[in-house]
């Protein structure tokens, strides 16, 4: 229905489609990185990478929203939903300078917990955010939103676990700071995920 109302600059939904990418490209990476300590710098220099790209496809997304007179979905939705998408890969990629800066060499389970739930809701907002390219099945993009704020709140809950475990069973000051700071990085990871989900169906009330 949207492409009868309004002309389409299709190039919106690929840089969606390419920041979403990058996106469950950096969680991948991230997971594979905690799984391989010994090689956290190797791994962190690729999120890094990953993390530039996803910053040059926020940067043409926002220039070419300056350049096109009439945008297919709502210009402030554009904006904010390529932007929580940016955040997304920021955080992920902060967690992993973390690990490389505190000199980390192993992690309790929930940091792999929260790791998980980091992947599987990128892909979520992979699913969401392509499903934009056509609205003709809206309960899809719902569905997709609705599993999103469910993994957060999934997060949220191995996060409460993880700092009553890391307060009452890590001995070391310094250790519960640093784990604190990556714990809590991959839970507002989520957040930001939550964020799309969010945008998303409110494009989707409007338009579908």
């Amino acid at each position: 229905m949207l492409g009868k109302l309004i002309p389409r600059e299709g190039r919106f939904f690929d840089l969606f489609d390419r920041g979403a990418d990058l996106i469950i490209e950096g969680a991948f990476e991230f997971r594979k990185m905690i799984s391989d300590l010994s090689s956290a710098q190797k791994y962190s220099n690729t999120i890094k990478d990953i993390e530039h790209k996803a910053d040059q496809v926020t940067h043409q997304t926002v220039e070419m929203l300056h350049k096109t007179f009439i945008t297919p979905i709502d210009r402030d939705d554009i904006h904010q939903l390529i932007t929580r998408m940016d955040d997304i890969l920021d955080l992920i990629e902060a967690a992993a300078q973390r690990i490389v800066l505190y000199g980390i060499t192993k992690l309790p389970a929930e940091a792999f917990e929260l790791s998980d739930v980091c992947v599987k809701a990128a892909e979520q907002v992979k699913k969401t955010v392509g499903g934009l390219h056509d609205l003709k099945h809206p309960e899809i993009l719902i569905q997709g939103c609705v599993e999103i704020n469910r993994l957060e709140n999934e997060a949220d809950e191995v996060l409460r676990k993880a700092m009553a475990k890391l307060f009452q069973e890590e001995p070391d000051t310094r250790q519960v700071i640093k784990l604190k700071d990556i714990y809590e990085l991959l839970e507002t990871a989520t957040d930001r995920c939550e964020d799309v989900a969010n945008i998303v169906e409110g494009i989707v009330l409007e338009y579908a």
